[in-house]
C-alpha cells in the first residue's frame, strides 16, 4: 500500500493506465510536475491542452470518453472560465486546480458540482490533487448506502456521492435498509438520517451492529436537529461519524473518505495478519 497525498488515502498500486485523462493547463511548471506525478503513481499518461482551443480539438478527436478532466479556472482563449463551463456542459467529471481563488468563486465552482478543487497556493498542493484524482478513479470499488424517508434527501445524497464516483444504494426506510444490506454484503458505508417513521436512525445502527461490527461497515449518522446530544447517541449506539445538516459539501466529502480509509486500513491489517499466519 502506498499512502497518497496529505490525508493518508492508502493506495494499492494497481495501474490506472487505461484511463483517459485531459489536463487544461498552460503554466510550464504545473503541466511537467501533474504529468510527473500521474505517471509516476498511476501509469497514466495525461493530455495535455494549453490552451481552450486545444482542448475542444483533444475531446473532438478522440471517440475515447473522458474519464476525468483536471481544469485551470482560465486559459488562453477561454480568460473568462469557458473552459470549465464547456467541460462542464460536456458532462466530464472536473477537478478544478486553481490559483485564483475566493469564497465567492469556491459558491460558483460548487454550483457547478465539479468533482473537486484544489488550490495552486502551497507545495502539496500537486500532492493534494493526485489523490484527489487516485480517489475519483477508485471510488467505484465503495459501495454506500442512503438511508433517508425523505425523497428530496436522499436525491441530493445520492447526487452528491455520484459525483465522487462511489455505488450507490438507496432505502426510503430503516426495514428497507436492513434488506438491502442483507442482500448487499459489500457495502462498506451506511448514511442514516435519524427522524424516519419505522425505524430510527439509533435502532437501525443498533441492528446493524448486531450482525456487523466497524471493521465491516461504517455508519455516519445525519441529522437536521439542533439537538447537540444526536451525535453522541448516534455514536453511543454504534456509529462512527455524525453530521449536522446542511453539509458543507468539502466536510460532507471528507467525512466519507476517513470513514471509508478507516475501514481499508482495517481490512489491509487483517489480511497481513491472516497471510502472517498462514
Amino acid at each position: 500500500m502506498t499512502f497518497l497525498g496529505i490525508s493518508g488515502m492508502q493506495y494499492s498500486g494497481q495501474s490506472l493506465a487505461n484511463s483517459r485523462i485531459l489536463l487544461a493547463e498552460d503554466s510550464n511548471v504545473f503541466t511537467s510536475m501533474i504529468g510527473t506525478r500521474l505517471k509516476e503513481l498511476f501509469g497514466i499518461q495525461v493530455e495535455l491542452c494549453r490552451s481552450f482551443e486545444e482542448l475542444q480539438l483533444a475531446y473532438d478527436r478522440s471517440t475515447t470518453p473522458v474519464t476525468l478532466a483536471i481544469s485551470n479556472i482560465n486559459l488562453p482563449g477561454a480568460e473568462n472560465g469557458e473552459a470549465l463551463e464547456y467541460l462542464i456542459d460536456l458532462s466530464i467529471p472536473t477537478i478544478v486546480f486553481t490559483g485564483t481563488f475566493h469564497e465567492g468563486t469556491r459558491d460558483q465552482l460548487l454550483s457547478k458540482e465539479i468533482v473537486d478543487y484544489i488550490i495552486k497556493d502551497n507545495v502539496f498542493a500537486v500532492d493534494m490533487l493526485a489523490e484527489s484524482v487516485a480517489r475519483f478513479l477508485t471510488n467505484h470499488r465503495h459501495h454506500v448506502l442512503i438511508v433517508d424517508d425523505s425523497p428530496t434527501a436522499r436525491a441530493l445524497l445520492t447526487s452528491r456521492l455520484k459525483r465522487y464516483n462511489f455505488r450507490v444504494s438507496t432505502a426510503e426506510s430503516g426495514a428497507k435498509a436492513l434488506e438491502i444490506l442483507k442482500s448487499n454484503p459489500d457495502i462498506g458505508l451506511v448514511v442514516t438520517d435519524y427522524n424516519m417513521p419505522d425505524i430510527d436512525g439509533f435502532e437501525l445502527t443498533r441492528r446493524i451492529r448486531s450482525a456487523r461490527g466497524s471493521h465491516e461497515l461504517r455508519i455516519i449518522g445525519v441529522s437536521s436537529s439542533s439537538n447537540r446530544l444526536l451525535s453522541a447517541r448516534f455514536l453511543k449506539a454504534g456509529g462512527n461519524d455524525f453530521m449536522l445538516r446542511p453539509f458543507i459539501d468539502e466536510e460532507f466529502y471528507c467525512r466519507i473518505n476517513q470513514n471509508l480509509d478507516t475501514l481499508i486500513q482495517i481490512r489491509a491489517l487483517k489480511n497481513e495478519r491472516q497471510t502472517a499466519a498462514a
